[in-house]
């Protein structure tokens, strides 16, 4: 069984994502699977929250003074926009540094609107403005918490990043991960769906005190988490509290909900070929399948249900629309 997308051009399929999905309950067991559990795949930014709870447990988050809306955006891949770069701006304000000390790379916002204003004003990207910037300055605040050098904090044999893992491995149990590097240039590590899915369980559940706050936080600032018209913001806001989601490159997803019928679980979403495009329509399809939304909750988010392709003459020439095949 496996969640297909269907592109297609006119009444005719063009092109067909398939995503593999895993829904796991209190037990770590899979109550829900879509293609292969145990697919082993790269977290890559859904690790996000993961690595913010390591500088919550550490004392890092609470030594440089971080508000709750600073350690949302440490979860985020946000879009760039004036409110993400300001809330960065904040959180090296409040460690005494700035940009430079940043190594995460430039890259102009993904919102439109920012990017293309900013071109007008003949202005570049700086480090910021790119989407790991709030990451980022949380890895720089745990390096000052652990009295270490931050320069080259982002090598996987940095303390910053050895104790980053040291709390990914013990939430898990796993000792063996392999690591590569992200687009940021921190680490990342590979890991089945099943292991991503338990990760998320263990935030909805939000048994430990760190993943907890990172659970409200993020809940609390939707919008630090994407961005305008960003999936991960709206469904955040759509479900007010009760669920979180966090995408990651080549379009991996995590979602932490708390269920009336399963209690708090954890999902783990992954397009194979990792195109974006198929995402929201195939996690509304996922969420639609088991029930895990409210009608009201469906009807926030009912627009991403189909994705519309519109040409550039305004005429719409087909859609994108996910199957759950058995």
């Amino acid at each position: 069984m496996a969640i297909s997308c269907r592109v297609t051009r006119g009444d005719m399929t063009e092109s067909i994502h398939v995503a593999f999905a895993v829904a796991v309950d209190q037990t770590g067991q899979p109550f829900f699977s879509s293609g292969d559990p145990h697919y082993l795949t790269c977290i890559r930014s859904s690790l996000k929250p993961f690595q913010a709870a390591a500088s919550v447990k550490l004392g890092a988050v609470d030594e440089a003074g971080f508000n709750e809306k600073e350690l949302a955006l440490m979860c985020a891949s946000h879009k760039g926009e004036p409110m993400h770069v300001e809330t960065a701006e904040s959180m090296l304000s409040k460690l005494g540094l700035n940009k430079d000390y940043y190594e995460c790379g430039s890259h102009y916002p993904s919102d439109k609107n920012t990017r293309h204003q900013m071109i007008a004003r003949n202005e570049g990207p700086n480090p910021l403005h790119n989407n790991c910037s709030g990451k980022h300055a949380g890895m720089l605040a745990l390096g000052r918490r652990i009295g270490v050098d931050i320069d080259g904090y982002v090598e996987q044999d940095h303390p910053v990043q050895k104790k980053i893992m040291e709390y990914v491995k013990d939430l898990i149990g796993l000792d063996d991960i392999p690591i590569q590097r992200d687009g940021c240039s921190a680490p990342t590590p590979f890991m089945s769906l099943q292991t991503i899915a338990i990760m998320y369980q263990k935030l909805a559940e939000c048994k430990y005190d760190e993943l907890s706050r990172i659970f409200n936080a993020m809940s609390s600032y939707p919008e630090m988490i994407g961005g305008s018209n960003h999936f991960d913001s709206l469904f955040i806001e759509a479900l007010n509290g009760r669920a979180i989601t966090k995408i990651g490159g080549e379009s991996i997803r995590g979602f932490a909900i708390k269920s009336d019928r399963h209690g708090p679980i954890g999902i783990a979403l992954k397009i194979l070929d990792g195109n974006f495009r198929a995402m929201p329509v195939a996690s509304m399809k996922m969420l639609d399948h088991l029930e895990l939304l409210t009608k009201e909750e469906m009807k926030k988010l009912d627009h991403f249900s189909v994705k519309k392709l519109i040409n550039h003459n305004g005429i719409e020439i087909g859609k994108i629309e996910a199957y759950v095949d058995f």
